[in-house]
């Protein structure tokens, strides 16, 4: 089977909250096929920046009528304390935006005909040992160790299976953490702890970390959107999750430090608290496996961490 996707060429894209590392990289990638990229933000800048408030109907919804793809990446960022106003933020940010696209695309002319939105793997059940595939156990609010992010991934997938647009493909994108270059992102963070002597085990090291390379993200996006046949929710992961302690250990031995102190769940909560993080963030464990990219013919570039990361050197 060919496992080059098919491009999109002169097709326009919508990005609707595309203005950070994600969308940038997936810009990238659609201008360079001839596509016309809008974004969707609320800070327009640019000549392809258009006004919207990811929470009601404007002239935005224009631009969606014809569309080839609608990718909805919008939502607050994770990475705070949640207190009870970024609880709400978070959560408000990936429905409401979700909710009013959906009503966008059935107000079209002619809907786009697929439409992937951003969810996240953290949708899953706990797990140290079990491969968690599109099939895998969800997580339940009542058992859950991180039971306010399996809430707001249950409600931002309930918001796109909720919007009743019956000629457009809906795909939740159960993302992973996606490593590249870019400045601020988890790759350089890690890396930085890694140089600075702190690329030990988090935690216990046992929890499971599921990962893609930043180039795999954008072939399984384009992938995905020319493959008619994959429906319903997509892990956009790696086929080669590891523990911490492995993914530390393998940072540690792709830029040159020669130890890495570990760090207990105290030392978490402590840094997380001076970093206006959660520990959560380090510390939960999903085995999230890509099956239904497998299935359709999808064939990784790096579906292995020290070759990934290898790559990502040679760029920086």
């Amino acid at each position: 089977m060919k496992t080059e996707q098919t491009t999109m060429s002169n097709g326009r894209i919508i990005l609707a909250g595309g203005s950070g590392f994600l969308g940038r990289l997936l810009e990238k990638t659609f201008a360079g096929q001839g596509c016309e990229v809008i974004f969707l933000t609320r800070s327009p800048r640019r000549a392809n920046d258009v006004l919207w408030d990811a929470r009601t109907l404007g002239e935005w919804e224009k631009r969606l009528d014809g569309a080839a793809a609608v990718i909805n990446l919008t939502g607050r960022s994770v990475n705070c304390r949640y207190n009870e106003t970024n609880r709400r933020l978070i959560l408000e940010s990936r429905v409401l935006s979700t909710k009013v696209i959906g009503e966008a695309i059935r107000r079209c002319a002619k809907p786009p005909p697929v439409w992937l939105n951003a969810s996240t793997g953290t949708i899953y059940k706990h797990s140290f040992d079990r491969d968690m595939d599109e099939g895998g156990e969800m997580a339940a609010d009542k058992d859950a160790k991180d039971e306010f992010s399996v809430a707001v991934a249950q409600a931002w997938e309930g918001a796109l299976n909720e919007a009743a647009v019956p000629g457009t493909r809906k795909i939740p994108l159960r993302m992973s953490m996606v490593f590249g270059v870019e400045q601020g992102t988890v790759y350089r963070v890690l890396r930085r702890l890694a140089r600075w002597g702190l690329g030990g085990a988090m935690g216990s090291g046992r929890q499971m970390v599921s990962w893609i390379h930043e180039e795999d993200f954008c072939r399984a996006i384009q992938w995905i959107l020319s493959h008619e046949n994959l429906t319903g929710p997509v892990n956009v992961a790696s086929p080669g999750p590891v523990n911490s302690r492995e993914l530390m250990a393998t940072m540690r031995r792709v830029v040159g430090a020669p130890f890495g102190l570990p760090a207990a769940q105290w030392m978490l909560e402590i840094g997380a608290f001076f970093l206006r993080t959660e520990t959560e963030l380090m510390i939960k464990s999903r085995r999230v496996l890509p099956k239904k990219l497998l299935d359709s013919g999808f064939e990784f570039r790096f579906p292995r961490l020290e070759n990934a990361m290898k790559e990502i050197e040679r760029r920086l």
